[in-house]
């Protein structure tokens, strides 16, 4: 068996080896970049959130400061530039310190490619309901002529989905 010897020479890259200590010191730093996207209403407030989404958060080569990006409607940028400082001081205020030094707004349509792609909504989603107790009974009474009890259940599913579509 041969001894096969390493081209490095038992030199490691530099990324391998403190990979795990920059992303510590960087979290530590409050730049857990996700706090800033599942707790946008909570940081910027419900007003701004209505209007805008954050969408990245950059880092300059010179290393002082990143750079948010905010994805908002054409009819709402204007009012969202006003409104950049205090935007940036939110986000400060949430990191702890002065980490973005920079606001930089994008503008779309209010429906992207895909339909809906751009709402800013942040509301709580309702819980689904059940059929209306006359469509349950009705789907039932199609349903009832079913031997196999899993048919009979998937024609009763069935049914309520259509009645339920003519209904409304």
């Amino acid at each position: 068996m041969t001894d096969r010897r390493s081209s490095t020479r038992g030199f490691k890259r530099t990324a391998i080896l403190l990979g795990d200590q920059i992303r510590r010191a960087g979290e530590s730093r409050g730049f857990a970049v996700s706090r800033v996207l599942t707790h946008w209403p909570e940081i910027v407030g419900q007003d701004l959130a209505a209007i805008a989404r954050p969408v990245s958060i950059g880092y300059g080569k010179n290393g002082f400061g990143a750079t948010l990006t905010v994805l908002t409607t054409g009819a709402q940028a204007p009012m969202l530039e006003m409104q950049k400082e205090q935007l940036r001081e939110r986000v400060n205020a949430a990191y702890g310190y002065n980490a973005i030094s920079r606001v930089r707004i994008t503008q779309t349509a209010p429906t992207g490619f895909a339909e809906g792609q751009a709402t800013f909504e942040h509301r709580p989603k309702a819980a689904a309901a059940g059929p209306a107790p006359e469509i349950a009974t009705e789907a039932a009474r199609v349903a009832q002529g079913a031997k196999d009890e899993e048919l009979r259940a998937a024609l009763e599913r069935l049914a309520q989905s259509v009645l339920s579509k003519q209904k409304s």
